[in-house]
């Protein structure tokens, strides 16, 4: 029985977000660029909102221009709450 629940699937999934690096100056750390475009509610305009997000990154393997996608995950420090997942695009 314990090893069926075990590869069930999460009954929520985990958030999932793209976006470019702009430093790994940290050990095991990377900070990526969240880039949401939304309307202004009241003139309508569509205007960029950036996110900055810590993730653990093991291996140090995204550099800076690199485009990624993290994966949330359990707390890993102060500041971390995401996981690299995989590079998309390198940067050139």
């Amino acid at each position: 029985m314990s090893n069926v629940e075990a590869t069930v699937e999460r009954p929520n999934g985990r958030k999932v977000r793209e976006g470019i690096v702009v430093s790994d100056k940290m050990e095991q750390t990377i900070v990526v660029a969240i880039v949401d475009k939304v309307r202004h509610p009241r003139y309508g305009k569509t205007v960029q909102r950036t996110k900055k997000l810590y993730a653990h990154d093991g291996e140090s393997s995204a550099k800076p221009g690199d485009r990624v996608r993290i994966v949330e995950t359990r707390p890993i420090s102060k500041l971390k709450r995401w996981r690299l997942d995989e590079v998309l695009e390198r940067a050139r």
